[in-house]
């Protein structure tokens, strides 16, 4: 985890550098929207799962240009790329559970509507499990980047946090007599000021802990940190059913009609379980 707090000490340098620049041209600026990209992730069965992050592609949306998803153009000058690091950077995802994320990069865009964005990974891709590294296939189709479409509108001199959430434990297939391991990312985005669930489970000895809310069949999962909390951004409006998995020596826990409002976070109270 050391060397992702670096890296984050590292683009905090970089984003206040960008920021000195704008200062320098506060007309600029004040016509700009800023977005903060940051990986999160949805955690599966596995003891790491190491991805190669290479770059972030953001399409802003062009009244001009029809919308075909089968047809678009990689030179479309619409098209803005945001290189992570020095072009590439190892991320266990696995570490990025709880209140942790990781910073990708940020840029300010022109005011308007992104329309969608590819996060972009190189081949370096593999999965531990009982302590073996397994190499994970990734389709050649997705060397373009794994496409989130998001729609969302910013405005000039306002702040946005983007976030990526990649759950892992849907994004891995095992293939059937081949052997194969597959990397099938399965993504989502959402801005973070996106209504969701938070909240603290414990004792500490009941970890590792997974939450899961879930709703009209949908389920969207985390794990606490070191400190019990949790917090499950990017729900829609509605009523949802929060499941809490603890270690064998506690007994698991559902609270049914957790509700969540679209202009906000919900905070549940500290869920405390008891042992077997």
């Amino acid at each position: 985890m050391n060397k992702y707090i670096s890296s984050f000490l590292i683009a905090l340098v970089a984003l206040v550098a960008v920021s000195c620049d704008f200062n320098d041209q506060p007309e600029d600026r004040e016509n700009k929207a800023q977005v903060n990209f940051y990986l999160v992730d949805a955690p599966g069965d596995f003891e790491a799962v190491w991805v190669e992050v290479l770059a972030i592609r953001v399409k802003m949306d062009d009244d001009d240009i029809v919308d075909d998803d089968d047809s678009d153009d990689e030179d479309d000058s619409s098209w803005v790329e945001i290189p992570y690091e020095e072009g590439s950077q190892m991320v266990n995802l696995l570490d990025l559970t709880g209140n942790n994320s990781l910073h990708l990069g940020s840029h300010y865009f022109d005011e308007g509507e992104i329309d969608q964005f590819r996060l972009l990974l190189g081949t370096n891709n593999y999965v531990v499990i009982g302590g073996e590294e397994f190499y994970l296939k990734t389709p050649s189709a997705q060397q373009s980047g794994l496409k989130i479409k998001i729609d969302q509108d910013i405005e000039a001199g306002q702040s946005y946090d983007l976030i990526i959430d990649f759950d892992v434990a849907k994004s891995i297939v095992i293939a059937g007599n081949s052997g194969n391991i597959n990397l099938k990312p399965v993504l989502r985005a959402y801005m973070v000021e996106a209504a969701g669930i938070s909240g603290q489970v414990l004792p500490q000895d009941a970890q590792q802990i997974m939450v899961t809310a879930s709703r009209n069949g949908e389920t969207f999962t985390t794990y606490v940190d070191e400190n019990g909390n949790f917090k499950i951004q990017g729900l829609e409006e509605g009523i949802y059913s929060l499941t809490i998995k603890p270690n064998e020596n506690y007994h698991p826990v559902i609270l049914d009609g957790v509700e969540v409002d679209d202009d906000g976070m919900t905070v549940v109270d500290p869920i405390v379980l008891e042992e077997i």
